[in-house]
């Protein structure tokens, strides 16, 4: 793909939202302390890439307006605007879906993306299977175990339940490669990282996945990580009333 030598205007944001915007960035992302968001945080990180952060605090349901639908019809984060490529009206290139924005760095940076074709299969694979299961199962268990008024037990054990079984067909492929795809470490690795370290929140066990575990304590410590996860601000869990105040924020995205 090739990129522009100049950059595309930066996108017009309401305030208080265009404060974090740098005229020498050539990226914008648009996020939260969520998991989705922090796969393309991390992978910015690993990237080394400049960008710059608009920070949507998505229990107030900005994003379901209009200026921020024009970036992402689906009203979700993580976006991504990339001003070293100029869309049809003169402005950056507005990327949504965080598999996609995950796809279009390591593909325009050359990592984090085997360049043979049965690796970048491979990675592309692991990197759907959390798209399509592990990511929505274990916000389905959040949802129903943390933030519904309502608790449903059936609801409850069953998202809880897929989302073991998820984790331990990971836990599986981990105990024959070091990372998803080999000793390779890709966007499949932080893309399903970014939900299974989050277990606890969706109140999985995986005391008897050891390899998740070995895996997930590897990618924990690298530092890129550590940076992503703090993107837009670190969320800190660190009390029964932090989880509780946190659990009562995501409650308002579901009235």
């Amino acid at each position: 793909m090739s990129l522009a030598p100049s950059l595309a205007p930066l996108p017009a944001l309401p305030a208080p939202f265009d404060a974090g915007l740098r005229p020498e960035a050539p990226l914008v992302l648009y996020t939260h302390g969520t998991p989705n968001g922090w796969k393309v945080s991390v992978a910015l990180e690993e990237l080394g890439l400049d960008y710059s952060v608009v920070d949507l605090p998505i229990s107030t349901n900005v994003q379901k307006q209009p200026w921020f639908l024009a970036i992402n019809p689906n009203g979700r984060i993580p976006a991504l605007h990339d001003r070293r490529l100029t869309g049809p009206d003169g402005g950056p290139v507005a990327i949504f879906e965080s598999g996609a924005i995950l796809l279009h760095l390591a593909e325009t940076a050359g990592q984090l993306l085997p360049t043979d074709p049965v690796g970048r299969l491979q990675t592309l694979s692991w990197l759907m299977f959390q798209m399509g299961g592990v990511g929505p199962m274990m916000g389905q268990a959040n949802v129903f175990f943390r933030y519904s008024p309502e608790k449903i037990p059936f609801a409850i054990d069953r998202y809880q339940r897929e989302s073991q079984r998820l984790l331990g067909v990971l836990d599986g492929q981990l105990a024959r490669t070091r990372y998803l795809v080999g000793d390779q470490y890709t966007i499949a690795d932080i893309a399903n990282w970014c939900w299974a370290h989050t277990h606890a929140w969706s109140g999985v066990d995986v005391s008897g996945l050891p390899h998740l575990q070995r895996w997930m304590d590897e990618l924990a410590a690298r530092p890129a990580v550590r940076r992503g996860k703090a993107v837009p601000a670190e969320v800190k869990l660190r009390s029964p009333e932090d989880e509780a105040r946190f659990a009562a924020e995501a409650r308002k995205m579901l009235a």
